[in-house]
């Protein structure tokens, strides 16, 4: 997988005007018009909105799972080109492939499937190719190595990355790890985007649904200055009572 790190810049996705390959032929035949519509919506690809521009022909999760298991051979060069093309869910199947090569390879491969991750990070440009691949990928390859790469992450000047930094810490946290998730939560507190509000937040739970104390200790700290959409899904889980006593503080 190494070997394949240069020369990618310029790959391109699938093109309409081309005859489609197998695997583009694959994928749509379980898309769907007015699935497509719903998540252009859903996924906010309007002008000036977070994904404008992104493109989906409405294939549902389940089914791109389906088509990855069982393209999980393809060439890493057509992995790049699914990743390279303005459909997103065709983005996501190459995603969904790399993982499921990562979850397998040793450890030379697995190295070269983060790096390859970390090179086109332009491309992973949603939050769900984001929640779906970080974790399994970046986190769990970082899980037993230094992690200063992701204090990197956390003060890009890419939304996608700065979700990457965070999202990935689900390793960790599922490790019973949390200091990641804590350092970088707590640089995201001043963030602009309700999008990283909302994934620190959910990390933050994460964190708190193995060791309630070590959420509240970051909360009784920090609740005062957090975006309150962050608060909101940090302590979803809570009490009634307590949650209406950590947003009062708001």
């Amino acid at each position: 997988m190494t070997r394949i790190l240069a020369g990618f810049s310029c790959i391109s996705g699938s093109n309409p005007g081309l005859p489609m390959d197998p695997i583009t032929k694959e994928l749509r035949k379980y898309a769907s018009r007015e699935k497509a519509v719903v998540l252009q919506g859903f996924f906010k690809t309007g002008p000036g909105e977070y994904a404008q521009g992104d493109k989906f022909i409405g294939v549902k999760a389940p089914d791109i799972r389906k088509v990855s298991l069982k393209y999980s051979g393809l060439p890493e060069r057509e992995v790049l080109g699914l990743l390279y093309s303005p459909v997103h869910e065709e983005r996501l199947l190459a995603l969904s492939i790399l993982i499921a090569r990562f979850s397998k390879a040793g450890e030379e491969e697995r190295t070269g499937i983060f790096r390859l991750y970390l090179k086109n990070t332009r491309q992973i440009n949603n939050w769900d190719l984001v929640d779906l691949s970080a974790p399994q990928i970046v986190g769990r390859y970082l899980a037993d190595k230094d992690k200063k790469l992701l204090y990197g992450l956390a003060v890009s000047k890419s939304l996608w990355e700065r979700r990457i930094a965070i999202v990935s810490t689900l390793a960790f946290i599922r490790l019973n790890r949390f200091a990641e998730t804590l350092k970088i939560a707590a640089m995201l507190l001043k963030d602009k985007e309700p999008l990283i509000h909302k994934a620190a937040g959910w990390m933050l739970r994460e964190v708190g649904k193995r060791s309630r104390k070590t959420e509240e200790g970051f909360l009784d700290k920090h609740a005062l200055n957090m975006p309150r959409t962050m608060l909101r899904y940090a302590i979803e889980r809570f009490p009634e009572a307590e949650r209406r006593a950590y947003l009062s503080l708001r």
